[in-house]
């Protein structure tokens, strides 16, 4: 009887052992569970809670991404944040904007403190396939100069042979101009910095003799300077320089968006369609048109977004022709010619895939 007893006791005992066993394993994959989903959400799914879409740009390089007298982010690249924003909220200021240094770019994205880099950045293999990012459409075509005095004597690039050539440190540009010296055969001193300002204010001293960046920037800081008219960027081009958004690898959807959003302000430039006249083409009975605004088919909803999303970009924001006069065009100190950053149908590289 006795033993019959402790056969049961022992019986007993394993049971409530193995059910708490079991309890637990159940607690801990519903822990693991909730831990997933959180892990899962998707870049959209997060900027829709958090109301705002967080943009990092330059906010030194005027015409691209700066801040104007009244503290305000404009430029090129940060009204293509704000098209992301009128996409997804149908407000251009449902965006945050974080400055980031050449340095801090990619590892700001990486660890996921902002949704993507618009920040006059270059498309390279290494920077596709190493960094664990994804580019998006290019929004600018651009390649490396060299800045110098008029009255330097240096009229091209073999005459930097013995001079002192200043450059961000880090970056494509350092790379380029290694390159460059190297295949030269000249002797120069690459003299790097850690952010443009410092190397502005080197060359304007004096302490380097030349400054080297892509020549939209060059421009650009060159039109600050106080007499602009005595310096000059000299003729060659010493490199590509596609420069365009960047998104972390792993979330097809927000590639897409961005994507998407970029194609949809060239091809409303091709179909001529501006923040001006957008209300008449919402009248109009090309199916091509139609389909584009959204109000036929539905491109918006499986990117996740309102069908009319290309409308809430174009009305807000305006189309790319738009945008790049706004910053870049005749009517700015800037003064650029659209170039290779005009239509395809113009002569140019900006070709979007048919919405269709």
């Amino acid at each position: 009887m006795q033993r019959k007893l402790a056969l049961l006791l022992c019986s007993v005992m394993l049971i409530a052992v193995f059910a708490a066993g079991c309890g637990g394993d159940q607690k801990a994959s519903t822990d693991a569970g909730e831990e997933a989903k959180v892990e899962t959400k998707t870049t959209l799914e997060k900027i829709k809670e958090r109301g705002k879409v967080i943009v990092g740009v330059n906010n030194q390089l005027p015409g691209f991404g700066y801040l104007d007298p009244n503290g305000e982010y404009t430029g090129f690249d940060v009204d293509f944040g704000r098209a992301l924003a009128a996409a997804i909220f149908g407000d251009p200021n449902a965006v945050e904007f974080r400055p980031l240094s050449d340095q801090r770019r990619f590892t700001a994205l990486q660890m996921g403190e902002i949704d993507v880099l618009i920040r006059n950045t270059t498309w390279t293999i290494h920077r596709d396939t190493a960094l664990g990012l994804n580019f998006g459409p290019t929004t600018f075509y651009d390649g490396q100069g060299m800045l110098v005095r008029k009255d330097s004597g240096i009229n091209s690039l073999k005459d930097l042979d013995g001079k002192r050539i200043g450059v961000l440190a880090g970056t494509t540009t350092e790379l380029n101009l290694t390159d460059y010296i190297r295949k030269l055969g000249i002797s120069a001193e690459v003299v790097t910095f850690d952010n443009v300002d410092a190397v502005v204010a080197a060359y304007k001293e004096g302490s380097v003799d030349a400054w080297t960046s892509d020549k939209s920037a060059l421009l650009s800081r060159m039109a600050t300077l106080s007499n602009p008219d005595e310096h000059k960027i000299l003729p060659e081009t010493m490199s590509k320089e596609p420069l365009g958004p960047v998104v972390r690898e792993g979330d097809d959807q927000w590639f897409d968006i961005v994507t998407w959003v970029v194609f949809a302000t060239i091809q409303a430039e091709e179909f001529g369609i501006t923040s001006q006249n957008i209300d008449e083409f919402l009248q109009s009975e090309d199916p091509s048109i139609k389909r584009f605004l959204g109000l036929e088919g539905n491109f918006g909803e499986n990117l996740g977004l309102e069908n009319d999303f290309v409308v809430k970009v174009i009305r807000n924001v305006g189309n790319y022709g738009e945008i790049f006069d706004r910053h870049l065009g005749p009517d700015t100190v800037f003064g650029l010619e659209r170039g290779i950053n005009d239509l395809w149908t113009n002569g140019g590289l900006m070709y979007p895939p048919p919405f269709r």
